[in-house]
């Protein structure tokens, strides 16, 4: 086999780890500040977190655990739907806003 083709079969899986990591970085930094927003409107909220949870038909303890920072615990579709629950219970603006990734 020629030298010069394995290096570069070497070379595709870092590339492919790197891609990898890459979107892994992108996909916390998108679900912390998720996170960051839907705390924050929870806490702005006059509501207890059992009522924001009864309202938005979400478990007290999912509510518990974004409150925790605990963000393994959450992908980022399941931060949208919370957010889009939680929007219109907490919500003070006119319009709801919706986190789009830069």
């Amino acid at each position: 086999m020629d030298p010069v083709r394995r290096r570069s079969d070497c070379a595709r899986p870092a590339q492919s780890t790197q891609l990898q990591r890459d979107f892994d970085v992108r996909d916390m930094e998108r679900r912390t500040r998720l996170m960051r927003v839907l705390t924050r409107r929870i806490a702005l909220s006059e509501l207890g977190n059992r009522e924001i949870a009864r309202r938005a038909g979400i478990p007290t303890q999912r509510i518990s655990d974004l409150l925790a920072g605990r963000l393994e615990h959450f992908s980022a579709d399941d931060l949208e739907a919370i957010h889009d629950s939680v929007a219109g219970v907490v919500d003070h603006e006119e319009a709801p806003t919706r986190i789009t990734p830069p």
